[in-house]
């Protein structure tokens, strides 16, 4: 079906292959390039359509934003305009990240304004939800450590994204990982109030969110980070029990949502949603990141309780670095197990706090010495997060060869910013791996197997990376200058801004890659390179 954009449109469903519609005999191919399929959805200031770009190989499919607000009075027109473009420069900001939409295109055809994005095949958790029932407690926490680390991201670029709810995260088909979508209501700039109010604190000219999920401050236009923390505490609880906000009850002298008698959880996580859902911003959790630390300490906490009162004396702790893999697992053989774990989460928590300081985002969480509460799997994506800027910090964690395929083998799967230069790692099984800006300058990956690896900003220059399975790898701005990737298989790897000059790709497999003709002529390739689309030859 060719769908017409005309918003007084009668019959807006045509025949696929009509070049105007046949109702209202307005043109059906957006700026020449974009073929409207179906209405995906309308709010107050906007519809979505699934489109697909007629111009490009394969003719891919993307999402369309129309702005088209249910009033005409100029205040409302400019508010729409404003919501759009704040839309538009918060995408070309964070869509980086593999879970946000990538921003495609934004311009104005016939006095409307469009924005194009990546398309998310999947389902939202909302009908997720509705489909296969309620979520369990273990389920609910493997949902937390996937999208607070999303959060800590956007958060780290002054972002609040004001709208968390189920009908906004979506599983994603191919790799069943939540995308956080739909920022047409972020607020952008934070900005002190006066000197009473919390550094957080930034003022909107609109109340924006969906009533229920968005916290008092926030209806009340001063929305912090901390509202989108509480908007997930409700999402959480939506997902327990099926129920939307509105058909909870409230606490009319408190103003609390009444939730705890509909739910059976464990009473530590009891108290971290209680926390998260506080109306008080003051006693409310204030980062991402408290949440995550508070949840991989549960399954310590009664050997922490009794394990603080035994401790022996450690005399050789002092020499240990931090990041070695020795470190954390080689307490004095003598301590009593609650004694081993009370030092383990000691040291865990020193090392989070410290890092956290130095960096302000999650990539402090790397230096954990377990797979968290929720396993191994959870914290794949949510090391997906990390610095915005380049470059390595001098303080940055070091691993050998040894202790990383160490961690690796028990479930770790964050390396985010670590020092992994020069490291011999031929042929090592290193798939869904987190390397987010990490350094690994001149490492040996000869015929390692890197499906689905993170390398977001890594730098990965004069790395040997000749035979290597980097299939639906993600590298955008990595630095892959002098890198030796002859023979790789590139498959369906996402490749857009990253440096390849004088990158070797002879013989690589580049079948469905995401990257451009420019970046192409800064690497070397011959006859035996595939294609982005199947074919081989020279470029």
């Amino acid at each position: 079906m060719s769908y017409c954009l005309n918003p007084v449109c009668p019959h807006p469903e045509n025949l696929i292959h009509t070049e105007a519609c046949q109702a209202c005999g307005s043109k059906l191919l957006l700026s020449d390039r974009f073929r409207i399929l179906h209405a995906l959805g309308q709010g107050g200031f906007g519809a979505t359509f699934l489109a697909r770009n007629e111009k490009l190989p394969g003719q891919p499919n993307c999402v369309i934003k129309q702005l088209r607000p249910t009033a005409t009075a100029p205040h409302i027109l400019q508010m729409a305009r404003d919501l759009f473009g704040r839309e538009a420069c918060t995408l070309g900001k964070i869509g980086n990240h593999p879970q946000i939409p990538q921003l495609l295109d934004y311009f104005e055809a016939n006095q409307e304004f469009y924005l194009v994005q990546e398309y998310i095949s999947g389902a939202t958790l909302q009908q997720e939800v509705k489909r296969e029932g309620t979520f369990g407690e273990l389920k609910v926490k493997v949902f937390l450590s996937e999208i607070l680390p999303i959060l800590q991201y956007i958060h780290s670029h002054q972002v609040i994204h004001r709208d968390i709810k189920p009908a906004n995260l979506i599983r994603r088909s191919h790799d069943c990982k939540l995308v956080l979508i739909d920022f047409g209501a972020v607020k952008n700039q934070v900005s002190d109030l006066n000197a009473s109010l919390s550094e957080q604190t930034a003022l909107t000219s609109y109340a924006i969110g969906t009533p229920g999920f968005a916290p008092p401050e926030q209806m009340a236009m001063r929305p912090v980070y901390a509202s989108d923390l509480y908007a997930l505490g409700v999402t959480c609880i939506y997902l327990i029990t099926g129920k939307s906000p509105k058909d909870l009850d409230y606490d009319p002298a408190t103003g609390e949502l009444v939730w705890q008698k509909q739910v059976q959880v464990s009473d530590h996580f009891a108290k971290v949603l209680r926390k998260m859902l506080e109306v008080s911003v003051r006693h409310r959790y204030q980062s991402a990141n408290e949440i995550l630390r508070d949840l991989d300490l549960e399954p310590y906490l009664e050997s922490l309780a009794s394990g603080m009162t035994n401790v022996p004396s450690q005399p050789n702790t002092v020499g240990r670095k931090r990041g070695d893999p020795s470190g954390p697992d080689s307490q004095d053989s003598s301590a009593s197990p609650n004694a081993r774990a009370a030092m383990a989460i000691r040291a865990r928590q020193t090392r989070t706090e410290s890092t956290s300081l130095q960096s302000g985002q999650t990539r402090g969480r790397v230096m954990a010495t377990k797979p968290s509460v929720s396993g191994a799997k959870s914290r794949d994506s949510g090391g997906r997060t990390g610095n915005s800027g380049g470059g390595q910090s001098s303080s940055s964690p070091k691993l050998d060869s040894q202790g990383l395929q160490s961690y690796y083998s028990k479930g770790k799967r964050d390396f985010a910013s670590y020092d992994l230069t020069e490291l011999i790692l031929t042929r090592v099984d290193l798939s869904n791996a987190v390397f987010h800006q990490a350094n690994l300058h001149k490492v040996n990956l000869h015929g390692a197997n890197l499906i689905s690896v993170n390398f977001g900003r890594a730098n990965l220059s004069h790395a040997n990376l000749r035979d290597a399975n980097l299939t639906k790898a993600y590298l955008s701005n990595a630095d892959l200058e002098g890198a030796d990737l002859r023979g790789a298989n590139l498959s369906s790897a996402y490749l857009l801004n990253a440096n390849l000059r004088g990158a070797n790709l002879c013989g690589a497999n580049l079948t469905g890659a995401k990257l451009s003709q420019e970046q192409l002529t800064m690497a070397r390739t011959n006859w035996m390179t595939i294609r982005p689309t199947g074919k081989r030859g020279i470029w």
